[in-house]
């Protein structure tokens, strides 16, 4: 970020990050709102905008140790730029209140108690207890500091149109650098943040933004051409894409959803992608009486769950905020009633994938337990030896676990499991 700033751009940052804080509404729409409201401001204050507000979001809890729990947004984005963000107190000065600028001297020279390992990791207290189980003090601690760096840009090859070597050589005509994915086949890492929605190769359907993580959920599902396969909780689309694609377009796949809303934005994606065997269907709910007439039919199903979206805190860092244990506690039992709904699709010898954006025991593997104890005519098979057949090289155990600080990617969860009766 530049290291001078307008007073216009502190006000219109301040503004935007008070209106985020409330943590009613995701902090990417809240944004996106209050841009559509202020047509005046330039790529430049937005970039501006935008990164200090997540910068802030990111470290709340440090900054509040250090800046007082009761001080508003634009105090708290004055200790963001002078503590995490390059700014001199001298560069800052001039924009500043006489208030201002006395709190800011005091705020140098105040001392302040060590940190706790919430203060230190900036989660809250309560996902603190559940993540120290799983990951003790040190790997908690590493793991919280990859999670609140923000993330890299990933794109994905649509490879019914371009094969990723010649879309990589294609952005580089234009300026913009990518190297291969680590993993994925089809994924492309950009070397910086960079605005793709106007570019040819976006706007014809032969990329799409999706990080490497999410891509590997759909090549583990691995289909096939002229199967019929289910998307069961498609939201967006980014995984449907890459199925039908992989599927050369052929067969039926089902993109089910709870929201007619997300399919409605999926469609135009749809439309770019070429694909003519996805079927966006709307649903009431994971037992809709429309899906009866499926059961036992489907050769593939991915389950991805709506969850408490944990492994995705690099991109949307104000989950870690809006959610709760509560939440979380309505989320796992939502989950497995999914999972239980989708597998009546399965036909034998079909292919079952429960996966999340989760890092927690009980959104990932406590559902897979419970759900093959109860379902004995599903089995699980190693998630490693799936990947290894497609020449993927991940180290990983029976089931997938990714995080930005083993992988490079969001974290995610996913098992496999096959009907075998």
């Amino acid at each position: 970020m530049a290291l001078r700033i307008s007073a216009e751009q502190l006000d219109a940052a301040s503004q935007a990050l008070d209106e985020v804080l409330d943590f009613k509404y995701p902090a990417d729409g809240v944004l996106s709102a209050f841009f559509r409201g202020q047509r005046a401001l330039g790529m430049g204050d937005r970039a501006f905008v935008a990164e200090s507000v997540y910068g802030v979001v990111r470290h709340l809890r440090q900054l509040r140790r250090v800046a007082g729990d009761a001080v508003g947004a634009r105090k708290l984005l004055i200790a963001w730029l002078t503590r995490y963000d390059g700014l001199s107190i001298r560069q800052l000065e001039p924009l500043l209140s006489g208030g201002e600028r006395n709190w800011l001297a005091e705020l140098k020279t105040s001392e302040v108690a060590a940190p706790s390992l919430g203060e230190r990791c900036d989660l809250p207290d309560w996902l603190i207890e559940r993540m120290l189980i799983q990951y003790g003090e040190e790997g908690l601690i590493t793991l919280a500091d990859s999670l609140n760096a923000p993330a890299p840009l990933d794109i994905r090859v649509n490879p019914l149109k371009i094969e990723r070597d010649a879309a990589i050589a294609r952005l580089a005509a234009d300026g913009l650098v990518g190297t291969p994915g680590k993993y994925s086949p089809y994924a492309i890492r950009m070397n910086e943040k960079v605005a793709l929605q106007k570019h040819p190769l976006f706007l014809d359907g032969s990329i799409e933004v999706q990080d490497e993580g999410s891509q590997l959920l759909a090549i583990l599902v691995a289909p096939k051409r002229s199967e019929m396969v289910a998307d069961f909780c498609a939201g967006a689309g980014g995984k449907t894409l890459l199925l039908g694609a992989m599927m050369r377009s052929t067969g039926r796949l089902y993109a089910f959803d709870v929201s007619e809303k997300r399919l409605a934005r999926f469609k135009p994606r749809m439309a770019r992608s070429g694909l003519s065997n996805v079927h966006p269907t709307a649903i009431d709910h994971e037992n809709d009486k429309r899906l009866k007439k499926l059961a036992g039919k489907m050769d593939r199903v991915l389950v991805d769950a709506p969850c408490s979206g944990l492994g995705t805190l690099r991109r949307n860092p104000d989950l870690k905020w809006r959610q709760t244990q509560v939440g979380v506690s309505e989320l796992v039992i939502k989950q497995a009633s999914i999972l239980a709904a989708a597998a009546k699709l399965v036909k034998v010898g079909g292919r079952l994938v429960y996966a999340t954006c989760s890092l927690l025991v009980e959104e990932n593997d406590a559902i897979v337990d419970n759900f093959l104890a109860a379902h004995p005519q599903f089995a699980e098979q190693p998630v490693n030896e799936l990947l290894a057949a497609q020449k993927i090289e991940l180290v990983s155990s029976t089931r997938l676990r990714l995080t930005p600080l083993q992988h490079g990617t969001d974290g995610f969860f996913a098992a496999v499991m096959t009907r075998v009766g």
